[in-house]
């Protein structure tokens, strides 16, 4: 099946035909971020921060557009779908070329998809499975896959699969594949998206500049992006952001706590902006035999999870932190807005009885002691923490905090050091194998950390990623969704838009339902 992908470039063209006057070029953007981007390579980026810092710094042979579903052309001007599902043929465009001015090439292509599908290296690469062999021939690219794969169009305009200069990446410094990634990352930057990095002082301030090279047009017939650069404060405390936009320090600041939104709100200077999201907040909860210590796990029963989970008024949490702008999970595995979700009605619903008949029958004593970590600094965290230790002294549980930034909260995840810890998940693509591959499937991350491990839940999932068939594949899903839902690895709590508040002379920022932050179409109004 053909697809040429034009559709998006014949309406820039439209609209660069009559230059708006309205947008004017040049300046930098100051944007106040939570936390510090660790490793900004598209194969390694596994945490938020880095990810929507990859879209920025690195372009995809296809692309989604604002709304988060709809694929359209990127490095690639089209693609074909061989009839029997067994490989993709990609076209790449003319003259595009690196920020460093080299030609981006299919060697470039077959380099970067080789790379991010090999598990020895991504812990993507399991979205990119189907992947047998990578070829190029000029300007024509050719996945063979080993199998029919339903998702492989949507994986390539995905973060993980972005292209990367194979002559530059070779000529960095350091022995392994990660170290030239943290070489290139700071010395010698060379990218494919509309940014560059300049500079990055870890922990306090990130600069991107404008990649000169940079092939995709604005409204006004030129080269995107309009602004020449963007400078990332690091400020983790969610007043302090707020202080400097309101002070005029920044232009913008990201994850506005929701208690804080009707103020912004009221502020002339101020555009409050909640954009649709695919974002779901939960508590990954340590379901293994032992704690780290060596100590039994009462989290290992399932029962106690379940307690947790009924004893938990979610319909409260959304009014304490989001206001009302958000709702509870429904699907528990992923949000609702995903394809192939299952809308069983708020999970969990609160019943305090029930979960005081769980604890019972699990034998949990009276004053158990539980720990939830949080992020230092985080207001809603903070409202959380309140929230369930007043909830779970219901049922006997002493809730204890621990406050850490966001690079320890990540590493006692993956070392299984926790009890209970506060995350967030937003889609990189619009189909459910990425969610449930890294909330579910154990051998992706070990189920976000929780040590949850499913035979039942592992093979379906495995078997969905074959499956072309729409209805069987819901059907999997489906299933999927009631076994995770009733082992509870995580405490289910809610769905919540993006709070961006931005200055007022800042025009044509947006945040995608993925969560990207599109800086390349965002202009100061001067």
């Amino acid at each position: 099946m053909k697809k040429l992908l034009m559709a998006t470039v014949a309406a820039a063209a439209m609209f660069s035909a009559v230059p708006s006057m309205a947008i004017e070029r040049g300046g930098s953007l100051t944007f106040a971020r939570y936390d510090d981007s660790t490793l900004i390579d598209p194969i390694y980026a596994d945490r938020n921060p880095d990810i929507w810092m990859v879209t920025n710094l690195y372009d995809t042979l296809l692309r989604t557009e604002a709304d988060g579903k709809t694929v359209t052309s990127g490095l690639a001007e089209s693609y074909d779908v061989a009839e029997d599902g067994q490989s993709v043929t990609l076209t790449l465009r003319d003259g595009i070329m690196f920020s460093d001015g080299t030609p981006i090439e299919g060697k470039d292509v077959v380099f970067s998809l080789t790379r991010a599908s090999d598990a020895d290296l991504s812990p993507w690469a399991g979205l990119l499975s189907s992947i047998e062999e990578v070829t190029a021939d000029g300007n024509q690219v050719t996945i063979k896959l080993n199998r029919p794969d339903p998702t492989i169009v949507l994986m390539l305009a995905t973060f993980n699969t972005a292209i990367v200069s194979a002559d530059a990446f070779e000529a960095a410094s350091g022995e392994t594949d990660q170290e030239k990634a943290q070489s290139i990352a700071i010395d010698g930057f060379v990218g494919s998206g509309p940014f560059m990095m300049k500079s990055h002082q870890r922990g306090t301030l990130m600069q991107f500049g404008a990649n000169p090279h940079y092939w995709r047009e604005g409204e006004d017939g030129e080269p995107l992006p309009y602004i020449d650069g963007i400078n990332f404060l690091v400020i983790p405390d969610d007043a302090t952001r707020i202080l400097k936009l309101q002070a005029g320090e920044v232009d913008a600041a990201e994850f506005i706590p929701f208690a804080r939104v009707g103020e912004l709100e009221a502020d002339e200077n101020i555009n409050m902006e909640l954009f649709p999201s695919t974002r779901i907040i939960y508590s990954p909860i340590n379901t293994r035999e032992t704690r780290a210590d060596g100590s039994a796990n009462p989290l290992a029963d399932m029962k106690l999870r379940q307690a947790l989970n009924y004893a938990t008024d979610k319909n409260a949490l959304v009014q304490l932190v989001l206001q009302g702008a958000g709702k509870p999970v429904s699907s528990g595995l992923m949000a609702s807005t995903t394809q192939l979700a299952t809308d069983n009605g708020p999970i969990y619903q609160y019943d305090l009885d029930k979960a005081k008949a769980l604890i019972a029958e699990a034998g949990v004593p009276d004053g158990t002691e539980l720990t939830l970590t949080i992020l230092a600094g985080s207001a809603d965290d903070s409202i959380i923490l309140s929230a369930l230790q007043q909830m779970w002294s219901q049922i006997g549980i002493d809730l204890n905090v621990e406050q850490v930034d966001g690079p320890t909260r990540g590493a006692k995840n993956r070392s299984g050091e926790f009890d209970i810890h506060t995350y967030g998940w937003v889609n990189d693509v619009n189909d459910p194998a990425q969610v449930a591959g890294w909330l579910g499937y154990y051998p992706t991350a070990k189920a976000v950390g929780t040590g949850w491990n499913n035979e039942e839940f592992n093979s379906l999932y495995e078997a969905s990623n074959v499956e072309m068939d729409p209805a069987k594949r819901a059907e999997q899903y489906a299933r999927m969704q009631d076994i995770y839902n009733e082992a509870a690895p995580l405490l289910f709590m809610y769905e919540t838009p993006f709070a961006v508040a931005l200055s007022s002379d800042v025009q044509g920022y947006v945040q995608t339902p993925l969560g990207n932050n599109e800086f390349a179409s965002t202009w100061i109004d001067r």
